[in-house]
């Protein structure tokens, strides 16, 4: 069918190689140097050449470059990094002007607060030689250099040492309160030391007098003591003594028994826990007790009475003893000899 309408249009395929030929003529044709380039310059294209596509001519120029704008996005990223960046910059220097008006107004309110006054040489001089009022009690007082007071310092209301405060001499406090940790090289206490809460002792104590404990006492290592008094002394584990026992306290009564015989005595020296008898029997004596030793203190329960003969004669008795938690009494079984006399230690223990 394409041949067919070849030979049946002759003249149009005439008229087709024509355009052809005079559009290549015309990209051929060099541009003239005196025109300048102008849209009415560029080369046409025939609708057999598509735009964009490259002819397989040498002769023929490459196509102009395409001036394609950027998209819409694009541009909007590139505003969008600008306004930030200026957002930053401004809340910056809003920050630094508030933090500077801050600070001024708090340096006003300060010194609005409590007006602060030098002391001049003058003023100085003033109170070295008499006794003046410097300021009010609404002002500071600045000293820049080193004071020395030679008289006495009365201070009527607090004291603030923002430093250390070193004391050359003793310190007379009629009370002192501690809020935090304190730290005393020497502290010496004339009075009563009160101590409400929690105390904690790193080193050594020596108290020169008395202590008092009201409540029980916990000792983690030894206790040292040249004397100890209590009124009960509780020992949970052994008793270890590496020195003697002395026994203290008042002296029992006594009363003598049937076996002294006429004109017979006893005596006891000593206290209720251990001590000494001696028994001179007179005439006629009967069997029965020398003497009975009544204890200065009752015991609660009736106490154990170890007693031993002195000598060989008190050894010979059939002695035995009587004893109670009021008194104990020494007694012979058989009758002793008469004008004799006889000697017994005793200890008791509850």
């Amino acid at each position: 069918m394409d041949n067919n309408s070849e030979t049946e249009n002759p003249d149009n395929n005439s008229e087709a190689k024509s355009g052809e030929s005079e559009s290549l003529e015309t990209l051929d044709t060099p541009e003239s140097p005196s025109q300048p380039e102008t849209s009415e310059t560029q080369p046409s294209y025939t609708d057999s050449t598509p735009a964009g596509s490259v002819d397989n001519n040498d002769n023929q120029s490459p196509l102009p470059p395409s001036n394609k704008k950027p998209s819409f996005i694009k541009q909007l990223q590139k505003r969008l990094n600008i306004y930030l960046l200026l957002f930053i910059l401004i809340v910056l220097v809003a920050g630094g002007i508030i933090l500077v008006a801050y600070v001024q107004s708090r340096q006003a309110t300060l010194k609005n607060s409590i007006k602060s006054q030098n002391l001049s040489q003058s003023a100085l001089q003033q109170l070295a030689n008499s006794d003046s009022t410097v300021g009010n009690n609404q002002s500071v007082l600045n000293v820049e250099s080193s004071a020395i007071f030679a008289g006495q310092v009365l201070i009527k209301k607090d004291l603030d040492v923002a430093g250390n405060l070193n004391l050359g001499g003793t310190l007379t406090l009629n009370s002192i309160d501690v809020k935090g940790a304190s730290q005393f090289g020497q502290a010496t206490i004339n009075n009563n030391l009160s101590v409400a809460g929690n105390s904690a002792i790193q080193g050594s104590e020596t108290i020169s007098k008395s202590l008092q404990v009201g409540g029980s006492g916990n000792f983690s290592g030894n206790v040292s003591a040249p004397q100890v008094v209590t009124s009960g002394l509780q020992l949970n584990g052994n008793l270890v003594l590496t020195h003697h026992i002395s026994t203290n306290g008042s002296i029992p009564t006594r009363s003598n028994g049937p076996a002294l015989g006429a004109g017979g005595s006893a005596s006891v020296s000593g206290t209720d826990t251990a001590g000494s008898v001696t028994i001179n029997t007179g005439g006629n004596p009967a069997a029965g007790c020398f003497i009975t030793i009544n204890f200065s203190s009752p015991y609660s329960t009736t106490p154990h009475v170890l007693v031993t003969p002195i000598g060989s004669s008190a050894g010979g008795l059939s002695y035995y003893v009587n004893r109670s938690t009021t008194n104990f009494s020494i007694c012979d079984a058989s009758i002793p000899p008469s004008g004799s006399s006889f000697g017994f230690d005793y200890f008791v223990i509850d």
